[in-house]
């Protein structure tokens, strides 16, 4: 059973004063209405900021959830890109630049994108050029490599005898083992370049008490005798001679007998088809007399035997000779064209 105010002072909850004061307030708000249409906005409004409130607590409870996702999984991307960057840099400056971007080596596409039928095509187009390109590059770099003295040397004419015209020839004392070494030493004298073929011929001719039959001159070899000559690999098929520029011819004599001897007090015995003049022919450097001269005896008994060693140049070259005294049999060996240092 409700009870209004006169009965709540019976039952002693309020005192007089207080009971005073909430009939001066009842008094005063008494005429107080509300205005027209309050009652139906109070109705809109409360719902709508209980709405309003609801929302905003769903927005921050996303937002919330928004950024407790998204930061670690930034910080996941970010590394994982670094570590591509890292792995990847030579690649990538591999891809980048040129026509063939994006393309393997083999023609077909990179992993970084397009479809596989895409990257079967365009691998069948980059296969061929891939192989254009390397067979055109085959033939630039075969005729890069090109020796360009030779090619130059293949153009270039034949010396003549008159550019060669003044070689020299000559040899060194015999070793401890009596061979022999000499040079021919051809230098191109004229204002014009010239090529050189090859070096032409050795021969040997015998002197005096030499045995013609006992004296050979044949190339030089790897493993021959003459061990002081240069390995035929360093010999040229071919040189481009420039105006003032040598080259040389070398030569060995090695003797497989020595000279015969005999009694120094017996008499030479001249040859009677020899000329007065035949003794100091023999031995000379030009090369006129190749035949028997006198038979003269040296001091101690050795016959006096020498061999006539000439090169004669390729068609046209110069011709140039050189003795080698004391010796009657034996081989020559000569080399091809070495360059003059």
């Amino acid at each position: 059973m409700n009870h209004g105010p006169d009965d709540l002072s019976s039952t002693g909850e309020f005192d007089s004063d207080e009971l005073a004061l909430r009939r001066m307030l009842q008094q005063a708000v008494q005429e107080m209405e509300p205005r027209d249409g309050t009652l139906e906005h109070l109705r809109k409004a409360v719902p709508a900021r209980r709405a309003r409130k609801r929302q905003a607590l769903v927005g921050m409870a996303a937002a919330a959830l928004f950024f407790g996702t998204a930061i670690p999984a930034v910080v996941h991307v970010s590394s994982a890109n670094t570590s591509a960057n890292t792995s990847n840099a030579g690649h990538t400056s591999q891809m980048q630049g040129g026509a063939g971007d994006g393309k393997h080596q083999d023609g077909g596409e990179s992993t970084s994108g397009g479809s596989a039928g895409k990257g079967e095509d365009k691998g069948k187009g980059e296969t061929k050029g891939e192989d254009k390109g390397k067979s055109a590059g085959a033939s630039a770099g075969a005729s890069s490599g090109a020796d360009p003295s030779a090619t130059s040397a293949a153009s270039t004419p034949a010396c003549t005898a008159a550019q060669l015209g003044t070689p020299t020839a000559s040899t060194a004392a015999p070793d401890a083992s009596g061979t022999v070494y000499g040079t021919f030493h051809i230098t191109n004298g004229s204002t014009a370049a010239c090529t050189v073929s090859g070096p032409g011929t050795v021969t040997a001719s015998p002197q005096g008490a030499a045995d013609g039959s006992k004296i050979v001159a044949t190339r030089h070899a790897s493993g021959d005798p003459a061990t002081g000559l240069p390995d035929p690999s360093a010999e040229v098929s071919q040189l481009l001679l420039q105006p003032g520029s040598s080259y040389d011819v070398k030569f060995a004599w090695v003797p497989s007998e020595t000279c015969p001897t005999t009694d120094p007090s017996t008499d030479p015995t001249p040859d009677p088809t020899s000329s007065p003049d035949a003794s100091s022919s023999a031995g000379s450097s030009t090369g006129g007399d190749t035949g028997t001269s006198t038979q003269l005896m040296t001091a101690d008994g050795t016959a006096d035997g020498s061999v006539l060693v000439t090169n004669t140049g390729e068609a046209g070259g110069p011709t140039m000779s050189t003795t080698v005294s004391n010796a009657c049999a034996g081989t020559v060996y000569w080399t091809g064209v070495l360059t003059s240092s």
